[in-house]
């Protein structure tokens, strides 16, 4: 079912539910049978998974946030607790952020530290293992102080091992500390960030994307694929990339010197449907998730193939790729947008 199917559908239901909700005729409705309806409505949607129960939440709340603001637009932004849908997004994130964190030193645990990772040259497992630990102490370090001003990773103490066999215990410890950490934080409190949300909640956001791609680094570079990647954590993971890229002078500069103003970078995920279009112009960029209008290059592939290729993981020769279009804005978009 393609993302525009899927809005239109829960835009009718939040829709409707809301016209039922806020209707006070009691000869044009009966109330017990809306409830009946309402229910029996709730009763399935509960049987949901708990990415589908995320995503049918992102939409009613993107259907509510498409009308003027008033009354009926606050009605409609009630649909998904009406249900019981709405999520603590934190806590599921920081869990998301734990089970790949457990993935990632189980990977590396009995490898060895010296083994190249192909997709950062110049890198080792060691190396790997140690930036992904520095990431988490970094977020602890800053979730924990509720730094207002910039703190650079590099800057902080990491307590490193000697042997690098020792990586992977020390990357758990850090983990450990670091989730702790965020899950006694409120996410709306107001902090320092790289990205354009200074709040606690970017941080495990934050922490999800690196992992999902770094996972995969680990999982490569020991000959394997990559493994498992839950479609609405990829998905999340561009969005978060394409949010944060503006904000990132080493990446927005060179992006802002391609020179293809109007030029349309599109993603469609085969998957499940979702579609991101990235227009260039403008001394930047401008992106959404939206099939409308023209591209001028295509990506098509899983939500997860997709990640990996927005950050650079895979070429756009890539057999788990489909390209259409012109490729030298594909090549010029991931020359700018090199980590």
């Amino acid at each position: 079912m393609s993302e525009a199917l899927q809005s239109a559908l829960a835009e009718a239901l939040a829709d409707l539910v809301t016209m039922i909700d806020t209707c006070d005729d009691d000869e044009a409705l009966d109330q017990d049978m809306a409830v009946t309806w309402l229910e029996s409505t709730g009763y399935i949607l509960g049987r949901l998974s708990e990415a589908d129960r995320r995503t049918l939440d992102r939409l009613f709340r993107e259907a509510a946030l498409r009308q003027e603001p008033g009354p009926y637009r606050d009605a409609l932004l009630t649909t998904s607790e009406g249900f019981g849908l709405t999520l603590d997004v934190h806590a599921a994130q920081c869990d998301a952020v734990e089970d790949l964190g457990r993935r990632f030193v189980k990977t590396v645990q009995d490898a060895d530290p010296a083994t190249p990772v192909p997709t950062c040259p110049g890198w080792t497992l060691a190396h790997l293992t140690r930036h992904v630990g520095s990431v988490h102490r970094w977020a602890g370090h800053l979730v924990g102080t509720r730094s207002t001003t910039r703190v650079r990773a590099a800057d902080l103490p990491l307590d490193l091992p000697e042997d690098p066999a020792a990586y992977p215990g020390w990357l758990a410890a850090s983990a450990h500390s670091c989730l702790g950490t965020l899950r006694n934080a409120d996410p709306d409190t107001g902090l320092w960030s790289p990205g354009g949300d200074p709040h606690v909640r970017y941080y495990p956001r934050h922490l999800l994307a690196e992992l999902l791609v770094h996972l995969a680094d680990a999982e490569l570079a020991l000959g394997g694929g990559p493994g498992p990647i839950e479609p609405s954590h990829a998905a999340d993971g561009i969005d978060h990339f394409l949010s944060n890229a503006a904000h990132l002078p080493w990446v927005a500069e060179p992006i802002a010197q391609l020179g293809r103003d109007g030029a349309v970078l599109r993603l469609e995920a085969g998957d499940t449907g979702a579609v991101w279009n990235v227009t260039l112009g403008g001394g930047g960029f401008a992106w959404r998730r939206t099939a409308e209008g023209d591209a001028t290059a295509t990506v098509r592939g899983d939500v997860a193939d997709l990640l990996l290729f927005v950050h650079g993981r895979y070429e756009t020769e890539n057999p788990r790729l489909a390209v259409t279009g012109d490729r030298g804005l594909l090549d010029a978009w991931r020359g700018a947008t090199a980590l």
